[in-house]
């Protein structure tokens, strides 16, 4: 009730702030009034990130105890035991998740959905179902559970989920160099995600209740393709194809580097031009290791967005995969440490570029 009362008390100060900035502007001002409260109330909805996540990992360690049980009770052998209560659990997960709104629901929910998904995969291997079949039929339970639920942590599961089935989809069928097209495309969807924030919002109610956790497991989906190309030996990728994955991260930061330069009110042409290049040159060197180049787009975009978590997530991966890309190369630890100490150089100025140019806005 509290929390309740504490949102229409948001709620209607948003709403005397717009009324009073249309009447300093002598109604000139035009805006969708509907669209700022809906996104407002979306954030409200996700501002607890950290107790979300925590739920997550929570409902994946009850779920994994529960599928120890299941397999000590000896009901593993009943394939249809393991199809009922598969659909009940995830059939169970999507009511609670849409009818009630609590934490320790989320959890419940997420348990269920997660035991669900276990249960139900294993009773369709038992029917000896081809691997392309079932990695469908996951994926059709994903897509569904998105046009059904509006739940934060099943949306992000779902998609996590669908995920994991075009990859299964890429193993299962030995075209791994598939996967690099398949990250392009992750690439220009989470992009477009960012870039469009506003416009997915004001689209109405269940498309901005959506964005947050599609946005969210498209970063995951996105850092989880470019791991698996980042670190050397979990797919048998040709190397010379290895750039192909880079095209679509290169393309889309030269795209908006435009954008940030005038957040960061960087107008001189000689200026914009240097760092443009510099850029180039930059991004070059990374062609082989399209990981680097996908978590510094995911910086860039939460940096222009002011995704406060996206920009943590996109820091330390940015981190790992250039420690893992410097760890992989065939060079002498003197070599190595040259190149971490001139890409800390490039960090450092990039930090304090921005830094300053963030704290003359707040001074103005």
């Amino acid at each position: 009730m509290a929390s309740k009362l504490k949102k229409m008390k948001s709620r209607a100060q948003i709403e005397a702030m717009l009324n009073y900035v249309q009447t300093v502007e002598n109604n000139a001002l035009q805006f969708d009034e509907e669209a700022i409260l809906r996104a407002y109330e979306t954030d409200e909805d996700n501002q607890s990130l950290g107790i979300k996540v925590l739920s997550v990992f929570g409902g994946i360690l009850a779920s994994l105890a529960f599928c120890g049980f299941f397999f000590v009770s000896g009901l593993y052998d009943s394939t249809g035991a393991l199809l009922m209560f598969g659909v009940l659990l995830i059939g169970g997960a999507i009511v609670l998740a849409t009818q009630i709104k609590k934490v320790i629901i989320d959890t419940l929910s997420v348990s269920s959905f997660i035991i669900g998904l276990l249960l139900f995969g294993f009773g369709l291997a038992k029917l000896e179902l081809d691997e392309n079949t079932l990695t469908l039929v996951f994926m059709a339970i994903g897509v569904g559970t998105l046009s059904i639920t509006r739940n934060y942590i099943l949306c992000f599961v779902s998609v996590l989920v669908i995920n994991g089935s075009f990859l299964t989809l890429i193993i299962s069928n030995d075209k791994y160099d598939v996967i690099h097209f398949y990250i392009s495309l992750l690439t220009v969807v989470t992009a477009y995600f960012f870039l469009n924030e506003s416009k997915i919002i004001a689209a109405g109610k269940a498309p901005a209740k959506l964005y947050s956790p599609v946005r969210i497991g498209l970063i995951f989906s996105l850092l989880s393709a470019l791991f698996i190309v980042g670190k050397k030996g979990i797919f048998p990728l040709l190397p010379h194809l290895i750039w192909l994955s880079s095209i679509s991260a290169v393309g889309a930061i030269i795209f908006l580097l435009p954008k940030i330069l005038d957040v960061l009110e960087i107008t001189s042409k000689k200026h914009r031009i240097s760092i443009a290049v510099f850029s180039l040159v930059a991004l070059s060197t990374t062609a082989l290791c399209p990981a680097i180049s996908g978590a510094m787009l995911i910086v860039l975009l939460s940096f222009f967005t002011n995704y406060k978590t996206g920009l943590a997530i996109g820091i330390i991966a940015f981190i790992y995969f250039v420690s893992q890309y410097y760890y992989d190369l065939s060079f002498t630890l003197l070599t190595k440490s040259i190149l971490m100490f001139s890409t800390g150089i490039l960090l450092a100025g990039f930090y304090l570029l921005t830094y300053k140019k963030l704290m003359s806005n707040e001074k103005v």
